[in-house]
């Protein structure tokens, strides 16, 4: 029963299959396919049907068939350099100040006087350590003097040593710029007007060591497996870092070394200005090889985050003398970046993590004759996750936009919304639930960048967030807003899909589409809720080419 296009390259086969296609019953428990895409989903009783002599079989015994995770919000070259050329202090196990200061002596003394020596902390990392405070500049002191020591407590504030601060010349007379990538810059001082050791929305102006090009794309195609590829992550939309880190990434697309596709959303002004990005063909070298990264969109940021009490919120933060945040450009920047981006046919994606921001971005963009549709369609991302009032998802649909949260927050800091917040931070805490019966589609993300949590990239562990809503200390948000499993797959699948566009290519194992497939060794629908957490598959395919196996290899070894 062989088709037009012939016999199939290859024909995977499990004991059951979730399409997540909406009008699939899921009877199959195959696929065949051909060159990279899906030709028809099929029963074991068929294969003989279909199979050709040089079709390959893969036989995962009775494994559950997924379609390959969509991640829409990532850091992948962040992560990826982390691992190279950061300490980690996280916690838990770093559990108080003491514990992270043993560890920063342990590395300066390894890499001698004068080198830096940077730790990664958690997101909210004052909340989670037994004293409840970051540690202060003099702590860090007392490890050295002599050699530069910074804690990036998360993206958004890290603390510095005095040789920090005074390799980076922040001193008394110090002026933080206007505007940085990730917000507005704040160096905090003391009664003195001296800096205390922490700044915020600033590390992307601070003299950090990096990782050298040599060393990135080895450390690109070993921390993509291990933060994606093993958990099942098939296609990354990934939050551009360095013209080094995408042209590295496109030379392991090249040499068939990158196991997850990569839609890139070009950083503006952290990686290429709002010009450059737009134009992107005459500052970026991109084979295109396989299909393995595409240009997808645009991102900025338009405020900062709850951490460093920067991201723009309807009342003041609790303590900070009317301090509500701040949108952090002004209308003609993003105005020019929507109109520059629709004529070249690129996605924007606005960073808003507070209320107030999310609404001055629909405001804009409803001025402007609203969200286009379709691939280009407006995203805010961390809309969702903390949604005060009606109001603002009132702008969401006014402007067209898609709302892009991140179910990993509310285990990472759901909690604490309302110690910055008081009350308001109470209300509408990732109302999943609520915002699905209204018709709205969500997706899931790790949003995974320095200092998140060690299953962030986990989609199960996402999705075990989507239906258990506890948190890091162990309470629980909001329960009634609890979704089930099969919308927690979804978001992580076809509605991620959406929200890139490529849902006629990905989400879902259908004819025609993509054939990114997973095998699990238990069936989602059928575990626990606490078991998902743990899920993890055993065989990941991307584009047709396996690359991850450990479910035929591990059936050899038991023969």
């Amino acid at each position: 029963m062989v088709g037009s296009v012939g016999y199939p390259d290859t024909i995977v086969l499990g004991g059951a299959l979730i399409s997540m296609q909406p009008d699939c019953t899921d009877e199959a428990q195959g696929l065949t396919i051909k060159d990279g895409r899906i030709i028809r989903l099929i029963r074991r009783s068929e294969v003989d049907d279909y199979a050709g002599p040089e079709t390959e079989i893969i036989d995962l015994g009775d494994r559950t068939l997924m379609p390959g995770f969509v991640d829409v919000h990532a850091h992948a070259e962040v992560v990826c350099r982390t691992d190279y050329s950061t300490v980690d202090v996280r916690a838990p196990e770093c559990g108080k100040v003491e514990d992270v200061l043993d560890v920063f002596s342990k590395y300066v003394a390894e890499r001698g006087k004068g080198e830096w020596v940077v730790g990664q902390g958690n997101l909210f990392f004052d909340r989670k350590l037994a004293e409840n405070r970051l540690p202060t500049r003099a702590e860090l002191d007392s490890v050295s003097t002599d050699s530069p020591l910074a804690l990036r407590a998360g993206g958004h504030i890290t603390v510095l040593n005095s040789k920090a601060l005074e390799i980076a010349g922040i001193d008394r007379n110090f002026q933080a710029p206007k505007y940085s990538v990730t917000g507005l810059p704040h160096v905090e001082r003391d009664e003195n007007g001296d800096p205390t050791g922490v700044v915020k929305e600033m590390d992307t102006l601070l003299p950090f060591p990096g990782v050298e090009r040599h060393q990135l794309k080895t450390a690109l195609k070993e921390g993509l497996r291990k933060y994606f590829t093993r958990f099942g992550v098939t296609t990354i939309g990934e939050i551009s870092e360095t013209i080094d880190g995408l042209e590295s990434m496109d030379e392991l697309a090249a040499e068939g070394e990158l196991p997850t596709a990569m839609r890139i959303y070009l950083w503006a002004p952290g990686t290429l200005t709002i010009e450059k990005a737009c134009n992107w063909q005459d500052y970026l070298y991109l084979t295109g090889a396989n299909d393995g990264v595409t240009i997808q969109g645009l991102k900025l940021f338009s405020d900062g985050g709850f951490s460093a009490k920067s991201a723009a919120i309807g009342v003041p933060y609790i303590g900070e003398h009317g301090n509500c945040g701040s949108v952090a450009f002004p209308k003609y920047f993003f105005r020019r970046a929507f109109e520059q981006t629709q004529q070249a046919g690129l996605q924007i994606a606005v960073h808003a993590n507070g209320d107030r921001a999310q609404e001055w971005i629909c405001e804009q963009v409803t001025a402007m004759g609203g969200a286009p549709s379709g691939p280009t369609r407006t995203r805010i991302e961390h809309a969702a996750n903390l949604l005060p009032t009606q109001n603002t998802r009132d702008w969401w649909a006014r402007a067209g936009i898609i709302p892009v949260p991140q179910a990993v927050f509310l285990y990472t800091f759901g909690e604490y919304f309302s110690d910055y917040l008081g009350d308001y931070g109470t209300r509408g805490r990732f109302a999943y639930r609520t915002l699905i019966e209204e018709g709205w589609r969500l997706s899931g993300s790790s949003d995974v960048w320095i200092g998140s949590e060690r299953e962030a990239t986990n989609p199960f562990f996402s999705i075990w967030c989507c239906l258990k809503r506890q948190t890091y200390s162990g309470s629980y948000i909001d329960p009634d807003e609890a979704i089930t499993i099969m919308q927690a797959l979804r978001m992580h699948t076809l509605d991620a899909a959406a929200t890139m566009g490529i849902e006629d290519i990905k989400g879902s194992l259908a004819p025609g589409k993509m054939a990114d497939v997973i095998g699990l060794t238990r069936d989602p629908r059928k575990v626990s809720v606490d078991e998902l957490r743990t899920l993890e598959p055993d065989y990941v395919m991307l584009r047709g080419k396996t690359v991850l196996n450990e479910a035929t290899e591990m059936a050899e070894v038991a023969r």
